[in-house]
């Protein structure tokens, strides 16, 4: 909204924002997938989760890579992000990081079961929302984000 100050007018930029992040790790045509459960974002994803308060954005994702896999991740490049306006007026901003350097034993975590899947086969399992396009920004180096909005008072998203 913009606002005078000393005949000078500014436009307020300023928006409340949820960060989160989510990591590819892969090696030799496979990837790591969380099967996520308890939550209303449910099925085959790339593991990751949010952002601390005063947390850097690269330590925030290896932060929750061990947490969710037991693997420490090294060199997590950002490759994209996904967004969208949520109800209230504030934005959600998944930032999509992906890396093959890693290092740690395996394990699952509460938030679901974690393995590693061929990368072309991941069609055909039971992907969250929207993960079949998401991979496609992990993927298309021309690609670099998912972008959510309502039209018609229905949620679509273009990739940019």
């Amino acid at each position: 909204m913009p606002s005078a100050k000393k005949g000078v007018i500014s436009i307020d930029r300023k928006e409340t924002v949820t960060l989160t992040n989510m990591c590819m790790i892969y090696k030799d045509g496979q990837v790591l997938v969380q099967n996520k459960v308890g939550s209303s974002y449910n099925g085959i994803t790339f593991p990751g989760g949010h952002v601390e308060k005063n947390e850097a954005f690269a330590d925030a994702v290896i932060r929750e890579i061990y947490e969710e896999t037991g693997l420490t991740i090294q060199y997590p490049k950002l490759c994209g992000i996904k967004d969208w306006t949520e109800a209230d007026g504030s934005r959600y901003i998944v930032l999509l990081y992906k890396t093959d350097k890693f290092c740690g034993q395996l394990k699952a975590s509460h938030e679901g079961e974690v393995f590693w899947a061929e990368l072309d086969k991941l069609s055909k399992m039971k992907l969250a929302l929207d993960m079949e396009d998401m991979l496609k920004v992990f993927l298309d180096d021309s690609l670099s984000e998912f972008y959510y909005y309502l039209k018609d008072d229905k949620w679509v998203h273009d990739l940019k």
